[in-house]
Order: structure tokens, then C-alpha cells, then sequence
């Protein structure tokens, strides 16, 4: 058992800093879609994130910040494995799940629907 956890458990400070990124995201973007409903419900989005900001600045912060941490929980898992050898099962999926999220953010600026 205590090998599990010593596999599991990151021993960086950006293997922390990588997890508590990946585990912040997702909370920061269910309380940005929440505010659509709460506090900007008659409000329509901006045409773009300047704009939006100015008219929904809650909601547009959350999301952005939300977004924000995604990419920095893959960026700083990717430093933590490929330099610190952090190889704990928490930063790897942490960097997983942070890479696949920066991708679908780099698809929806290529391919803006």
C-alpha cells in the first residue's frame, strides 16, 4: 500500500503545483457556467473576449482563469516530468488531461465555429 502512495504522491513542487492546477480547472469552469444562469441571464455575450469581459466580467473572468489553469497544469506537469523525473501517477495524468485541454483550446482558435 505504501508503495502505491509513493508512486501516486508527487515529489515536486511542480507536481503539486501541476495537480492542484488540473483539480482547479474543472471547479472554476462549473462556477463560471453558473454565473451565466445566476447573474447574467438577460445579458448577451460579447462578440469578442474584450467585449465580453465588459459586459459579463464575472463569468468571462471565471472561464478565462479556468482556461488559464488548464494550460498552466500541463506546463508545469510537463517541466515536472521531462526535468524534475517526476514520475508520480498524479502528475502524469495531471499533464495528460492538461495537454489534451490545451489541444481543444488550440483546436476551437483554429477552428472557431
Amino acid at each position: 500500500m505504501r508503495e502505491l502512495l509513493r508512486r501516486a504522491v508527487p515529489g515536486t513542487t511542480l507536481g503539486w503545483w501541476s495537480v492542484g492546477l488540473i483539480v482547479a480547472t474543472p471547479i472554476l469552469l462549473a462556477i463560471g457556467a453558473s454565473f451565466r444562469d445566476l447573474l447574467y441571464e438577460g445579458v448577451a455575450a460579447g462578440d469578442s473576449i474584450p467585449e465580453d469581459i465588459t459586459r459579463r466580467p464575472a463569468l468571462a473572468l471565471t472561464m478565462l482563469t479556468g482556461m488559464a489553469a488548464g494550460v498552466a497544469a500541463f506546463v508545469t506537469g510537463l517541466v515536472a516530468v521531462v526535468r524534475r523525473r517526476d514520475r508520480a501517477w498524479l502528475v502524469l495524468a495531471s499533464t495528460v488531461l492538461g495537454g489534451l485541454f490545451t489541444l481543444f483550446l488550440a483546436a476551437e482558435v483554429a477552428f472557431s465555429h
